[in-house]
């Protein structure tokens, strides 16, 4: 036979795992300081432009 749970801590539980994911999504999305984003943005601008140039018609 099963063990009985405590749905309170099961919740609980639950919660807090929920908690880290989103911890750890937030980590990655603003994780950054703005001028590492800013220079990161602008790399990519950059190179777009450079292959943009780079395309034969």
């Amino acid at each position: 036979m099963a063990e009985p749970i405590n749905l309170n801590k099961a919740r609980k539980a639950k919660a807090r795992r929920d908690a880290k994911d989103q911890a750890a999504q937030n980590r990655v999305t603003f994780g950054q300081p703005r001028p590492l984003r800013d220079k990161a943005r602008k790399d990519t601008a950059r190179a777009a432009k450079d292959l943009d140039g780079k395309k034969l018609d």
